[in-house]
């Protein structure tokens, strides 16, 4: 399989933009009135089996997040890419190459932890409002990875995929204790991705994924141990191996982890009720 699939379903995708209010005052001093652009892919027709959340790699809501958003909706949830680095640069959208990485770097380090828990509180109140309080999704990629992380410790999160979230061992954006340290903290479900190749996570790293996942594990009901919180690599894969734009593209690595988050979203999201 040389690609991720296409859309399966027909959708309707658009920019739009969330206030910063939505949901009752979830911002950061400073941002009041402002608002974040979005990219928002939903199923053509009826509702949407679940939401979820998307969060962007270094090079922005560029289009192949955006086409993740679109691949999710043709699987029959509606999914918002958020623009993380609205501060900055509303509208990023960069190439992947060294320039692009470079320019996304500057912009992924103004980002802080406090910042991105309120974006994604107002982005968790504008979809509860359009679709009920049911439980979300969040998927992230890269940097959005890591944020992925810290998302997941808001109670509104069901399910989430962390995609070679690099550096949760050793840094939080904008300073405190290593991201990490955090898991305990998450009441749904995480499950990391990363390739067995990949620079950016070194064995240690994953080794101390692997350890913090497996203790927030301990003591889980039996049904739930393994599967809660769970690390997942993708042997010889390289780092941001999801991404067919990306040299380090790795198609059997690519299907496997495609495969895993839809598993991950439709045991934890799916209504039968809305499916109908």
């Amino acid at each position: 399989m040389a690609h991720l699939p296409a859309p399966r379903g027909a959708i309707r995708a658009e920019w739009v933009t969330i206030p910063l209010q939505a949901g009752g005052g979830a911002s950061v001093s400073g941002d009041s009135g402002a608002a974040m652009p979005a990219w928002w892919a939903r199923p053509a027709e009826g509702e949407p089996r679940g939401v979820v959340l998307v969060l962007p790699e270094v090079f922005g809501v560029n289009a192949w997040v955006r086409s993740v958003a679109d691949r999710l909706a043709g699987e029959g949830y509606a999914a918002l890419a958020i623009s993380t680095f609205w501060r900055t640069a509303p509208d990023l959208d960069l190439a992947y190459d060294a320039e692009g990485l470079a320019l996304g770097r500057e912009h992924r380090d103004q980002v802080t932890a406090d910042q991105l828990l309120a974006d994604v509180a107002a982005a968790a109140a504008w979809l509860q409002q359009r679709h009920g309080p049911q439980p979300l999704g969040c998927v992230g990629f890269c940097f959005g990875g890591h944020l992925a992380l810290i998302a997941a410790t808001l109670p509104c999160f069901a399910a989430t995929g962390n995609f070679y979230g690099a550096r949760v061992a050793s840094v939080r954006p904008g300073g405190g204790p290593p991201s990490l340290e955090l898991v305990p903290a998450i009441p749904g479900r995480l499950w990391c991705f990363c390739g067995g190749a990949d620079p950016l996570m070194p064995p240690e790293e994953v080794s101390a994924i692997e350890a913090a996942l497996t203790a927030a594990n301990d003591g889980l009901p039996a049904q739930e141990t393994g599967g809660r919180h769970r690390l997942i690599v993708a042997p010889g894969a390289g780092h941001g191996y999801l991404c067919e734009a990306r040299a380090d593209f790795n198609p059997e690595g690519a299907r496997q982890g495609w495969a895993a988050m839809l598993k991950l979203f439709a045991e934890s999201l799916f209504d039968e009720q809305a499916a109908g």
